[in-house]
């Protein structure tokens, strides 16, 4: 994904923009002098910048205090002017077009390691430290002049520690010996929106290739020593950056930069920037990376970073990024591994709170799940539907069309519609405009399906169609089947009810709706087994402890309206505020501790805690942990298999969730002590998408969803 925008997007918003860096002289320069200490945690800057508009303001961290300015060589005051959050505005008296000289520093917030994946996607201050140095783009570490703007950055790193920003490295000089600091300069000459700034204690490797135009590419690996050590590991991301890069030449353009670099994050991050993905160190090892997520980076070089994103009028890069590279590496693979990728779309929308259905036009960046299941998921399916509709020929002179009009341009979901409807050679707002301004999506359904004539080895079928409002206008597949004959026809609805003739050369049995889930819609109930993300994005979760229930003597009572640890005894009431109150009455304390930690990191709102009720009562899901005892004990107690059919023995810990056809959504976590609870709180969040999982310690050893085939309506006689 492309960094994360929330500081700037903020900051923009309180400054009320700056003037525009796309003038006719281009785009506005700034120019860092930057000498960081990661030992000691302190920053030094020297920027030099034309300001914009007389009287210029600009924000630092709070971190950074002012310390000189100058405007064409005569110093100038400096004024507070005003504050929001950690963020302070400063004021400089300079006139317009004046050489501004502005000197800060101080010492910055250490490096936060344990921030999650959610919480790296917020606001983050700037960070240093040994282990590593991460200063955002919008963290307000520098002085912007503009909304976009090239630069120039000098970098002198005490301690010797390797440091990049995203551009072209024009000068490198390594410590010579110990004691001396790393030093380099990177130019970037082309429009950006912000810059960040890494160091870290890396071990640099190097490939050096030429491009199809004839450009110099730089390849590098900044890996910390263990990482780098893995034999082959830090050779096989250069090749594959390599090979991506010529990929998406291919398809689209030229690489429009001239390195590119996979730098290993201390922190839980999966960034794209211009010339560099930032990628969290834990998982470069694992081979989904390299396969898909490597080059879903390597893409945003052209869709984000290449071609800009105008925020304010909806962000379409993540759903292009992903329809072209991790949904094509599934298409490619198999269309059963691409029909799944269509299908987990469409259940992490089911599991979507009604009123997170927000339309894809107002999808800025991914901050919790709900956003990234419209502006990822949604988005992406956008772009199977289209390449339906107009073919893949278009589609793909569409994409060509586009990069070579917007190449280091702002641009926004009206520009791609131009470029689609010229190569399509036909208009395509209508298409646009329902699946970018209606929230949520259709759900289209089968009433009732007749023979009406047959005719030899063939038949007419009449099918009767509804969809509720909001109406859309589909290209609806109908599967006609018999046996394994099966014959699909796409037909046109547009209304909230319809009857439709199909023809077909045998006699058939039943019709399916969309049964390749090539549709953006509602599936219906047969095709939505229970998965975790129900349980993450949830407007009122619950968690009972299952420890509790059973000392304090409900748990295997054999009455699910029995003792309700905590306050009240009325179903689903709840014993605090959240999850992270007290320890309920007779809990043990460690389960009751491990349990409420993990269940503040899975849920996105913090869940009520209740008692025994809650298992049969209507409400929000309901995550029931515990130890392994205890949970089988509450589950029998409430009339349900202590075990899942059809998911593996063992484990540390297992998690899955309950197909029953009443009582609210439940979910389990049975865990053999404390500590397996305790490692499942990085991990388990990131698998909203699966209905079960087996974990040994930290690492998931099988996972599966439900099976859940779908409806075929049965053709009348």
């Amino acid at each position: 994904m492309l960094r994360g925008l929330f500081g700037w997007l903020l900051l923009a918003g309180w400054l009320g923009g700056l003037p525009s860096a796309l003038a006719a002289a281009g785009p506005a320069r700034l120019h860092l002098a930057v000498e960081l200490d990661p030992a000691r945690g302190e920053l030094q800057v020297e920027a030099v910048l034309r300001a914009p508009e007389a009287g210029y303001r600009f924000v630092l961290h709070e971190s950074l205090q002012p310390q000189a300015a100058s405007a064409d060589g005569h110093a100038l005051p400096l004024r507070a002017a005003g504050s929001r959050g950690t963020l302070r505005a400063w004021r400089v008296d300079a006139p317009a077009g004046a050489e501004l000289r502005l000197r800060y520093g101080g010492k910055l917030p250490a490096l936060e390691q344990a921030r999650d994946h959610r919480e790296v996607l917020q606001a983050m201050p700037p960070m240093a430290s040994p282990a590593g140095s991460f200063l955002a783009s919008g963290s307000g570490w520098y002085p912007r002049p503009a909304d976009l703007f090239a630069y120039e950055v000098d970098l002198v790193v005490r301690g010797g520690q390797p440091a990049l920003v995203a551009g072209r490295l024009a000068h490198e000089q390594r410590p010579a010996a110990a004691g001396e600091p790393y030093r380099a300069r990177f130019v970037f000459e082309h429009p950006a929106d912000g810059i960040d700034l890494m160091a870290g204690p890396w071990v640099v490797r190097e490939r050096l290739a030429t491009q199809a135009d004839g450009r110099p590419l730089r390849l590098r690996t900044y890996f910390p020593a263990a990482l780098d050590g893995e034999a082959g590991l830090a050779e096989a991301y250069l090749a594959d950056s390599q090979r991506y890069i010529e990929r998406y030449s291919a398809q689209i353009g030229a690489y429009p930069f001239t390195e590119f670099s996979v730098v290993a994050s201390p922190l839980p991050t999966g960034f794209g920037m211009p010339t560099l993905t930032y990628i969290g160190e834990q998982v470069l090892r694992l081979p989904f990376i390299r396969a898909s997520s490597l080059g879903h980076e390597v893409l945003h070089n052209w869709w984000g970073n290449g071609v800009l994103v105008d925020y304010a009028r909806g962000n379409w890069s993540e759903g292009l990024t992903t329809f072209m590279a991790d949904y094509a590496y599934k298409a490619e693979a198999s269309a059963a591994a691409a029909r799944e990728m269509r299908l987990g779309w469409l259940r992490d929308f089911a599991a979507l709170p009604a009123d997170s259905h927000a339309p894809l036009a107002d999808f800025r960046s991914r901050t919790h799940g709900a956003a990234a299941a419209v502006g990822y998921g949604k988005a992406a399916m956008v772009f199977v539907m289209l390449q339906d509709e107009i073919g893949e020929d278009a589609f793909a002179r569409g994409i060509r069309l586009f990069w070579e009009r917007q190449r280091f341009r702002i641009a926004a979901w009206d520009e791609l519609r131009a470029a689609f409807e010229e190569a399509a050679g036909r208009p395509l707002q209508g298409f646009f405009r329902q699946w970018l301004e209606l929230p949520g999506g259709p759900a289209p359904r089968i009433e009732r399906a007749r023979l009406v004539e047959q005719a030899g080895q063939g038949a007419r079928v009449r099918v009767s169609l509804a969809q509720p409002g909001p109406v859309h206008a589909l290209r609806l597949p109908l599967q006609l089947v018999a046996g394994d004959r099966v014959e699909t026809r796409v037909i046109e609805f547009a209304a909230g009810r319809t009857d439709v003739e199909l023809t077909a050369g045998f006699v058939p049995e039943g019709v399916a709706l969309d049964p390749e889930l090539r549709l953006w819609r509602l599936p219906e109930a047969a095709q939505l087994p229970p998965i975790l993300r129900q349980w993450i994005v949830a407007a009122a979760p619950r968690l009972v402890l299952a420890d509790a229930q059973a000392e304090a003597g409900g748990a295997g009572s054999g009455a699910v309206s029995g003792a309700v640890s905590g306050a009240g005894s009325g179903a689903g009431s709840g014993a605090g505020s959240g999850a992270s109150g007290g320890t309920p009455r007779g809990a043990d304390s460690a389960f009751a501790e491990a349990a409420q930690a993990l269940a503040a990191r899975l849920f996105e709102r913090t869940p009520t805690l209740a008692g025994l009720p809650a298992l049969g009562a209507e409400g929000g899901p309901v995550l029931l942990v515990g130890s392994e005892p205890a949970v089988a004990a509450v589950l029998v107690g409430a009339g349900l298999a202590a075990q899942p059919r059809g998911m593996p023995a063992g484990g540390s810990a297992r998690v899955w969730t309950v197909q029953r056809e009443r009582g609210p959504a439940l979910a389990v976590i049975a865990a053999a002590d404390p500590a397996a609870l305790r490692a499942l709180q990085r991990a388990l969040p990131h698998y909203g998408s699966q209905s079960w999982l087996v974990f040994d310690g930290t690492r998931a050893s099988a996972r599966g969803v439900w099976d859940a085939p779908g409806n075929v309506v049965k053709v009348e006689p």
